[in-house]
């Protein structure tokens, strides 16, 4: 039997013997089915929470009490055909005891969820998040016109260019008589035309309020005429009259016609609820009312796949949304799904024997494959059902990555190093490499060695630190975003960014004449971070013959967003793979390597850098983390409290991020909570965008919001509108927030209730955050090696592997 290590534990034990609490459930009597409207639901720095249901587990492991988290992590995993039994509202944590903000409060920095009162500008900085939102809403603005021009109606001479445009300009010229009908032969030809060139971006965005300027414009787009038709509506619905500018965000300035049309489009707000909509649309529509509608299908459907989105998926075997929507009382969900893919909601997929995914938009095709074979007579796979969404994302993201892999080799990159790396990217456009912390030196050194040799390069990472613990030139590691040179201009070796501020324009090299980065090589670290839509945002600003290396490690968690990219890639087998062999260094490093291979091994720490505190109880793990935090960490490994970050496996729980945060908070840095339920001083975790954890401090507030000093992201101003949803307590954070970021020290604790929500990948992640010390609070007795040996992270249905393999397993295998 392994073990962890054991040093000697600091401190006393606590004397609680006290049963963990049960999961608070705040306002969660609000969703209950006697209420004909939708409640609004509190959203944390993650997004909303819940109070799952009994079974519910994580797509990357089970997450015992915690709700879905849809900014920092993927939400708790369910069985698409199970709901949550009610929906527990959770609001961000105000002061010791996680009290309501006080609204009252002239200077308090919180805001009403309606947002329609947000006050404008922002004088302050702000990372480029902001502007990575930007660009998801501009490429899904392009796949809704891509989409719109492939099924629109075709206007007579409306897709011509070029000498058929003229030809025909010249025939209605002669019909119309203003020209003789020789015309037509004697006019010279029309000169050949260039194909026009893709938009020019902006120049790169240096400032870091011009984001946040940005995004108080969109806050600001709604005009207050279409706000009050919505609250007009939602108040004769019975709904919140606060949810007015949510819905109007999210359905545009003409959605009070559309909710009077169909209420249960009310289910495209974030956070609502199918009983609240339910509830809802009988308030609006009375007998009309009934669950066999058309219109509750298609939006019960649109709901179920989003939420599986949110889970990590980007596609949903039909049977589990059938059987889902039987659970919400759909009196035919065979029908129902047909409906819904006949008005174009949701795509249809069907996994062929071949292993390919064939695009099926027609309900007769889903049919044909119930009936046991599909159109062509062969035996069907499973039929899987997704959004446009996430489906022309991933589409987007194959064809691009083919693109790069077919890049035409050239010997002038073998020259460089290291070996490893430099000679399948001459061959290959698109180079996989794995390996642990260590091993990032290898990619980078590439990038700076192109550098060097006049190549435009760079090396972006997921998060801030991973800019900062990126190496420079000479063997150290590198300052944060913004900090020396080489940040976005390229002075001592590759340019260091992170992947949103390479996307915005806010750092690196900036775009070339078509719109297109301006880059020959780009490095990309953290690689398994990568989300479907970003990942196809990146690929698509790469201009053709640039290479692209994608860098990380396939042992750590996937993405919080929709899709496995970098899993999925690894998978495809479809260009060449450079395993590192610089092992991770010191007691941590080795033992995350023994937990990689599924052992957890006992390790030598001399210094204490491994640490193991026994804990009998929830309420125990919360003394011994607050105290391990406060004193002992600090006095022994000197590292201080501001460095060393806390990590549990769930919100939710008597010891899981809220009861912990409240703890640190009353230790650390106790306070009224003035601010919204926070103070200066207060370490917070920032959700800038889905997806994406920035911890930071509070430095103050104003009328403008909430400032917080974001580290290597610098300043940034969070308006009063959006300190609810999108800033929490961050002393302490699950390891899907913790991913991509490594602090001095860490606490990971692992109260007897963290069981379920244990598999290797979290452990690995989790454990792998530290660097010089890590000490755990253990509780879960056997659970933990057998996690780490024996359960690995749940799948994620995605279709990005297919989709690869038929573009360029034929080339591959040439």
């Amino acid at each position: 039997m392994t073990a962890l290590p054991r040093g000697e534990t600091p401190g006393h034990p606590s004397d609680s013997d006290d049963e963990p609490a049960e999961e608070e459930q705040a306002v969660a009597e609000q969703a209950a089915p006697a209420e004909p409207g939708p409640q609004p639901e509190r959203e944390s720095a993650d997004g909303p929470e819940s109070a799952d249901g009994p079974g519910l587990e994580s797509a990357d492991g089970p997450e015992p009490e915690a709700g879905p988290e849809r900014r920092g992590e993927p939400a708790s995993e369910a069985p698409v055909s199970e709901a949550p039994a009610s929906e527990a509202p959770a609001s961000a944590e105000a002061g010791s005891g996680g009290k309501e903000p006080d609204a009252s409060d002239g200077s308090d920095a919180s805001g009403g969820s309606g947002g329609s009162d947000a006050s404008g500008g922002s004088g302050g900085e702000l990372s480029e998040a902001q502007a990575e939102l930007a660009a998801q809403r501009e490429l899904r603005a392009r796949i809704e016109e891509r989409k719109a021009a492939k099924d629109g109606p075709l206007q007579a001479g409306g897709k011509l260019s070029g000498s058929a445009a003229d030809l025909l300009a010249a025939v209605r010229a002669v019909e119309s008589g203003e020209k003789p009908g020789a015309a037509l032969y004697d006019s010279p030809a029309a000169p050949q035309r260039r194909p026009a060139p893709r938009p020019v971006a902006p120049e790169p965005v240096r400032t870091a309020s011009a984001p946040e300027r940005r995004r108080q414009e969109a806050r600001r787009a709604a005009s207050p005429e279409a706000v009050a038709a919505v609250r007009s509506v939602l108040a004769e619905g019975g709904a919140p009259e606060a949810l007015a500018a949510r819905v109007v965000e999210a359905l545009g300035e003409t959605a009070a016609d559309a909710l009077r049309e169909d209420p249960w489009r009310l289910l495209a707000v974030p956070g609502v609820r199918p009983e609240q909509a339910d509830g809802f649309a009988r308030a609006l529509l009375g007998a009309e009312c009934g669950p066999d509608d058309g219109r509750r299908a298609v939006a019960l459907t649109g709901w179920l796949l989003q939420q599986a989105a949110e889970r990590g998926h980007t596609a949903v075997d039909a049977d589990e949304v059938r059987a889902a929507l039987a659970e919400r009382g759909v009196p035919d969900p065979d029908e129902a799904v047909r409906h819904t893919v006949a008005e174009g909601a949701v795509l249809v997929f069907r996994e062929g024997a071949d292993g390919e995914h064939e695009e099926d938009p027609e309900p007769e095709g889903e049919e044909a494959a119930e009936a046991g074979q599909d159109e062509g007579g062969r035996a069907p796979g499973r039929v899987l059902l997704g959004l446009d969404r996430y489906a022309m994302a991933e589409e987007s993201l194959a064809d691009g990555l083919a693109r790069i892999a077919r890049t035409a080799p050239e010997e002038r990159w073998r020259e460089l190093r290291p070996a490893e790396l430099a000679g399948p990217l001459a061959e290959h456009g698109l180079v996989l490499h794995t390996g642990g912390e260590e091993a990032r030196r290898e990619p980078v050194a590439l990038a700076d060695a192109a550098h060097d040799r006049g190549l435009r390069a760079a090396v972006a990472a997921y998060t801030g630190d991973g800019v900062r613990r990126t190496p420079r030139p000479g063997g150290g590691p590198g300052g944060g975003p913004g900090d020396g040179p080489g940040e976005g201009s390229g002075e001592a070796g590759a340019a260091r960014v992170t992947v949103a501020g390479l996307l915005s324009g806010a750092a690196g090299p900036g775009r070339d004449e078509e719109g297109a980065l301006a880059l020959d090589l780009l490095v990309v670290l953290d690689a398994p971070r990568l989300d479907v839509e970003t990942a196809a945002m990146l690929v698509e600003a790469l201009p053709d013959g640039c290479r692209l290396v994608l860098s990380g490690d396939p042992g750590e968690l996937w993405s919080a967003g929709a899709g496995r990219v970098f899993a999925d890639v690894l998978a495809a087998g479809v260009c060449p793979k450079a395993a590192s062999r610089l092992p991770d260094q010191g007691p941590i490093g080795e033992l995350v390597s023994g937990i990689g291979v599924g052992e957890l091994n006992q390790v030598d720490a001399p210094g204490k850098e491994v640490v193991i505190v026994p804990v009998r109880d929830a309420g125990e793990a919360v003394h011994r983390t607050v105290q391990l935090v406060a004193d002992s960490v600090p006095r022994a490994i000197g590292v201080p409290a501001g460095h060393t970050q806390v990590i549990t496996v769930g919100h939710g729980g008597s010891a899981g991020t809220r009861a912990l945060n409240a703890a640190l908070k009353e230790r650390l840095n106790p306070g009224p909570g003035r601010f919204g339920g926070f103070d200066p001083g207060d370490r917070v975790a920032y959700a800038p965008a889905p997806g994406r954890t920035v911890p930071g401090t509070v430095v103050s507030a104003d009328a403008e919001g909430l400032r917080l000093d974001c580290g290597e992201t610098g300043r940034t101003v969070v308006p009063k509108d959006a300190v609810e949803s999108s800033v929490r307590h961050g002393w302490a954070l699950t390891a899907h927030q913790a991913a991509g970021t490594r602090w001095p020290a860490t606490v990971v604790v692992l109260p007897g209730d963290a069981a379920p929500g244990l598999d290797r990948a979290w452990v690995y992640t989790a454990f792998g955050r530290g660097e010089r010390h890590l000490s755990v609070v253990h509780g879960v007795d056997q659970a933990l090696p057998r996690a780490v040996a024996e359960v690995l992270p749940r799948p994620r249905t995605t279709r990005l592997t297919e989709l690869l393999t038929r573009l360029l397993a034929p080339a591959a295998d040439d």
